[in-house]
């Protein structure tokens, strides 16, 4: 206890991160690491991150199929996050992600303040207007985003199923 948890989302294109607090309580999103093609290199940003904030744990995201299964993503998982754990100092642990995208996709979707001042039906139709008229590049922006809120749910679940266990 006392020493932050890194929180790792790992994708084909990127690499959300998400961090605790030192009371190992709350998961915040971080950053994205954009895959480099050098699975070497996009390690050694890991363990950059990881020295940062002077990790003791990092979690990683393991893509069970919705039936509880290992499929080709999970055992890529596996292998990543041992090779991932020989680069750091840290233990590495994975825990199970299974739609952690389709909830961070969910909570950035959601009206920052739908019944405070100014909410209700007026706000909600606001919101709906701005996120028409959006412009394609947006969606990138929004995905972008999404992996690091992805690792913020990831790493929160283990928090949550955790607490008093480390």
């Amino acid at each position: 206890m006392g020493t932050r948890v890194v929180g790792i989302d790992l994708g084909k294109r990127r690499i959300g991160v998400s961090v605790s607090d030192s009371q190992r309580v709350l998961a915040t999103p971080y950053s994205v690491i954009t895959r480099s093609g050098d699975t070497s290199a996009d390690r050694r940003a890991i363990a950059a991150l990881v020295s940062e904030f002077g990790a003791g744990l990092v979690v990683v995201g393991l893509p069970l199929t919705l039936a509880g299964d290992r499929g080709p993503a999970a055992s890529a998982a596996v292998a990543e996050a041992s090779a991932l754990e020989t680069e750091l100092d840290v233990p590495v642990v994975l825990h199970d992600e299974r739609l952690t995208t389709v909830e961070a996709d969910r909570r950035r979707r959601l009206p920052p303040d739908p019944v405070g001042a100014g909410g209700g039906e007026r706000a909600r139709s606001q919101a709906r207007q701005a996120r028409q008229a959006r412009p394609s590049t947006a969606w990138r922006a929004r995905r972008v985003g999404i992996d690091a809120v992805a690792a913020t749910v990831l790493l929160q679940s283990w928090l949550d199923q955790n607490r008093g266990n480390s």
